[in-house]
């Protein structure tokens, strides 16, 4: 479908929104005109009322609520001037070149793993506005030059396409829909509160009486306003799918785009990168990023979504699978894409063009300085709250945030030792248990259990028990350890942070050390001289 037919198709689809509006109008004058007509004055003046309650939202919908403007990608940071990044500025020209159409005004790098353009469009799409292209970072992390290239050719392909122009038309009908079916739906919501807190009213006053209380019953109010909202629901669900095929179309062609400018197999594999790069800029700013935040630490500055580096070159090999598994669930007809696996497949099934995977520097080496951007990124992003946080180096960020977080989960293990009368520690603990051993299942039974664990008995049950004991012990060593600085966490980019003890064999030690603290027949010396020994 050409630029022209869609953007008639667009005119319509919004145009049917008004129309819905003024036949809803027509037959609520309609039917005033009948209430008239019938001579019953007093019944047509309710039914008057009535419709002009009704026609509000309407109204309201056609003419009085104006649509906010479009809001810009979350996250947005740092413009870059042609002066500051020459080099991206113009391999966009180039890509720009390549599509046949105008590079965009300005590139605004972002934090997601993602590219998009807008076009500040005005008069219905038909007089172009200013061009942007919000560029992420991290995706520029995991891409070399000419998948970078075979990304900015599909962003580049929609403008060729018209698509940004019609943006704010499709928008426009999306939030008149929205908004009218919200004020239906808020209109019959208010009608029954309202009668509710009557029939409350009415339900007290009895009561004081002494009387029988009636059931707060109101399932047939704003029925008519629920029912005018289903109006409009019908259609909107009609819109959103007519103009998300539309969309999926759309991402489609501008896929052709990436093809010919940096052909079949980079634009394939940019895309497979994108699955890739979501999952694992996804992890990382959950398990690595923020995971000193608790413990009021963030990595130095430039680090904190540039770290993704590391985690990118030490996964090569979980990355690759991602690579390979693209989701084959079917789209939804309210999705804006197409899946990626559909989008792979078409690509890779268009004839070879000869220019395979072409070897290019890393994508982010078109930055002037990636540190430094990297750097300005998180001033932008980041709340002033979080700015504060100290900087710390990835090692000393994650010894410190772990050396807490088990402290924390120490908690009700040192709520059970109070409840027994000793002290917070590992000490405690063995002094107690040397007292007294069946002091340990009593300390055991406080902690918080599975279902598991809590429908146990007999000598299931102390299974359970001797278990949660062992765990016990071993948080108290860790703590006991680190307070020392004998053990330090240790940072792994490959896998979960781990401790690393005082030296070789320790850890085999350790476990037979607390193997021997929760037997049968306890026996903490081995624990004491490994662990508390000066």
């Amino acid at each position: 479908m050409g630029a022209s037919l869609r953007a008639l198709r667009a005119l319509v689809l919004l145009a049917g929104f008004y129309l819905l509006g003024v036949v809803l109008l027509a037959v609520l004058a309609g039917i005033d005109y009948a209430a008239f007509r019938s001579g019953l004055h007093a019944t047509a003046d309710s039914i008057v009322v009535f419709s002009v309650v009704l026609a509000i939202p309407v109204v309201r919908g056609l003419f009085m609520l104006r649509t906010p403007k479009a809001e810009p990608p979350a996250g947005i940071t740092v413009t870059v001037s042609e002066a500051q990044e020459p080099a991206l500025w113009e391999a966009m020209r180039d890509v720009a070149r390549q599509v046949g159409t105008r590079a965009p005004d300005e590139i605004v790098l972002i934090e997601h793993v993602n590219a998009a353009v807008s076009e500040g469009s005005s008069l219905l799409g038909l007089r172009p506005g200013a061009r942007r292209l919000y560029l992420g970072l991290p995706l520029m992390m995991g891409l070399d030059e000419m998948q970078l290239r075979a990304v900015l050719a599909h962003e580049m392909g929609h403008y060729a396409n018209f698509d940004t122009l019609l943006t704010p038309l499709i928008a426009r009908g999306r939030a008149q829909l929205i908004r009218t079916v919200a004020h239906f739906h808020e209109r019959s919501d208010n009608k029954q509160a309202k009668e509710r807190e009557r029939q409350e009213k009415k339900a007290a006053k009895r009561a004081a009486k002494g009387k029988k209380t009636l059931m707060v019953d109101t399932p047939g109010l704003g029925a008519t306003y629920r029912g005018m909202a289903k109006i409009y629901t019908a259609y909107g669900n009609f819109y959103m799918r007519a103009t998300l095929t539309t969309s999926r179309r759309q991402e489609l062609a501008a896929d052709l785009a990436s093809v010919r400018v940096a052909g079949r197999d980079s634009a394939a594999s940019a895309l497979r990168e994108f699955n890739a790069l979501g999952s694992a800029h996804a992890f990382y700013m959950s398990s690595y990023a923020t995971l000193g935040v608790g413990a009021g630490l963030l990595p130095r500055p430039g680090e904190v979504f540039g770290g993704l580096r590391r985690l990118l070159d030490a996964r090569s090999a979980e990355l690759e699978e991602l690579r390979r598994e693209l989701s084959t669930e079917p789209a939804s007809p309210y999705d804006s894409h197409p899946s990626l696996a559909e989008r792979v497949a078409r690509i890779e099934a268009l004839p070879d063009d000869g220019r395979g995977r072409q070897a290019a520097r890393p994508a982010l080496e078109l930055l002037a300085d990636p540190d430094a951007v990297l750097a300005a990124l998180e001033q932008a992003v980041l709340t002033p709250e979080a700015l504060a946080l100290k900087r710390v180096d990835w090692e000393d960020l994650v010894h410190e945030s772990m050396t807490l977080y088990v402290a924390q989960g120490t908690e009700d293990i040192r709520e059970a030792l109070s409840a027994e009368g000793a002290g917070p520690d590992l000490q405690a603990l063995l002094d107690a248990i040397d007292a007294d051993p069946a002091v340990r299942w009593r300390i055991a039974d406080q902690f918080p259990k599975s279902e598991q664990a809590a429908a146990a008995t007999g000598s299931a049950a102390r299974e359970f028990s001797r278990l949660a004991l062992r765990r016990a012990l071993n948080q108290l060593v860790t703590m006991e350890l680190t307070a020392r600085g004998a053990a330090r966490w240790q940072l792994s980019w490959s896998d979960s942070a781990t401790l690393r003890y005082p030296a070789d064999g320790f850890e085999d030690q350790l476990g037979l050390a607390l193997d021997a603290a929760v037997a049968d027949q306890p026996d903490t010396e081995s624990l004491r001289k490994l662990v508390l020994a000066p």
